[in-house]
């Protein structure tokens, strides 16, 4: 769905930053507790920055169908990107929320577990017996089964690359996330062989204060990893 994504966007003008270092998509964040969460008016002048531009995301934790529904319309959203737990309490995306917010594609957020991704490809099998499943992963840092749904991302921490490589394909396409900056983001795509990146503290001056600099050199080394790894 994409291959660079700038995420936690709050502003119209980091939006359109973002898409002029490069960005083919970006992420709005909806999830509370979050501190780059915004309001449906606030993210629909995001949207409204890079209509047409770049795949605009919205992301959501443990938020019903209904409501994530009422906010892609609201805001104009061209995906929706789960980012809560698997399974456990408090902020859990059910794998039956992919065919409930469909015909909107889902970017499921996944995370490496003890047993790799075993646990992520059971929700993928049950989302799709449920009428729809994700039509690409995100995989981002390992955090706590206690995290709150504001601390489910955006934390700087890295993905261990060598056990991603070990986990195997998922049969969707997979994007990295997880502690991408502009100084480690070639090494990562070289490392785990990813077609997609995702970032968001990695470019900023402050949660949610992206920096110019920071995207687009972001967004050049990813582009010339790709190509590299292209041939």
């Amino acid at each position: 769905m994409f291959h660079v994504k700038i995420c936690g966007v709050m502003t119209a003008a980091d939006a359109r930053l973002a898409v002029e270092a490069g960005a083919d998509a970006i992420g709005i964040n909806f999830v509370p507790g979050s501190p780059r969460c915004l309001s449906t008016e606030a993210g629909r002048e995001v949207a409204m920055a890079v209509e047409g531009q770049a795949l605009v995301v919205g992301v959501f934790a443990g938020t019903i169908p209904a409501e994530m529904r009422r906010v892609a319309e609201a805001v104009g959203l061209d995906a929706i990107q789960l980012h809560g737990h698997l399974a456990g309490d408090g902020a859990v995306d059910q794998p039956e929320s992919c065919a409930a917010v469909a015909p909107l594609p889902v970017i499921r957020a996944v995370r490496l577990g003890v047993t790799g991704f075993d646990e992520t490809r059971r929700w993928i099998a049950e989302a799709r017996a449920a009428g729809a499943g994700p039509v690409m992963a995100v995989v981002d840092a390992a955090v706590p089964s206690s995290a709150t749904a504001g601390h489910l991302g955006g934390t700087g921490d890295t993905v261990d690359w060598s056990r991603l490589v070990e986990a195997g394909d998922l049969g969707i396409p997979l994007a990295l996330a997880g502690g991408l900056t502009p100084a480690n983001v070639a090494a990562a795509i070289r490392a785990t062989g990813a077609k997609a990146v995702d970032t968001a503290s990695g470019v900023e001056i402050a949660p949610g204060r992206k920096d110019p600099e920071k995207m687009r050199a972001f967004c050049a080394e990813a582009r010339r990893a790709f190509a590299a790894a292209a041939g």
